[in-house]
């Protein structure tokens, strides 16, 4: 008999825990602070592209859209000249690196470049002296520039633009409505003490449906 008794009043403790548990869960998600957050994440996903100049161009389809943008105010060689001295710090070989340098001074920095970019004669002068053993380095003051100028001029108009419109728009639309939801499960675990000091675990899983 004490045995049926012992096993009832486990039943007990154990449904009248996991209804303390459900009543929890259900207060969790009622509230607007996990759904806010939910909302949030989804829209920095999409826009992120717009946080900074740098998460832009570090994107296939905003360097794209930006490179478009500075084409149509006549100015894709400053992102040109950017991306051409990230490449150039990848160089190792002193050989390829006296190359490289050079045609990236004839192309955007020398006097008679045809893509000149906006940088002070200083700058320039400093860069020229180098060319006879540049090292990885030799561009990274005139490219700090050249982002600057893009990050502080280009880019807030981009942000403005119909391109920038069409980037974002495209992006929403990748994410669109999903053919499939994604569980979000929240785990809750409680360890609780029996009337016999026998710890009882409790694990509590919710599943959220959250957008791809």
């Amino acid at each position: 008999m004490n045995g049926l008794s012992e096993t009832s009043l486990d039943l007990q403790d154990t449904e009248r825990i996991h209804n303390a548990w459900k009543s929890r869960i259900h207060d969790f998600i009622q509230s607007p602070l996990l759904w806010r957050k939910i909302k949030r994440q989804e829209t920095n996903e999409t826009c992120l592209l717009g946080e900074s100049l740098e998460t832009l161009i570090y994107r296939k389809c905003g360097r794209k859209a930006f490179w478009d943008f500075l084409k149509s105010e006549f100015c894709e060689e400053n992102l040109d000249f950017w991306l051409a001295c990230q490449e150039f710090k990848t160089s190792d070989r002193p050989e390829e690196l006296t190359r490289r340098a050079a045609s990236i001074y004839e192309e955007f920095i020398g006097p008679e470049s045809p893509r000149e970019v906006n940088l002070d004669s200083y700058t320039r002068e400093i860069i020229r002296q180098s060319l006879q053993q540049p090292s990885p380095s030799c561009f990274v003051v005139a490219q700090r520039k050249i982002f600057s100028l893009m990050e502080n001029c280009s880019f807030p108009r981009f942000t403005q633009s119909e391109q920038y419109k069409v980037l974002i728009a495209a992006a929403a639309k990748q994410r669109g409505l999903p053919k499939h939801r994604k569980a979000l499960k929240i785990r809750r675990t409680g360890d609780l003490m029996q009337h016999d000091s026998k710890p009882i675990s409790l694990q509590c899983e919710l599943y959220l449906l959250h957008k791809d």
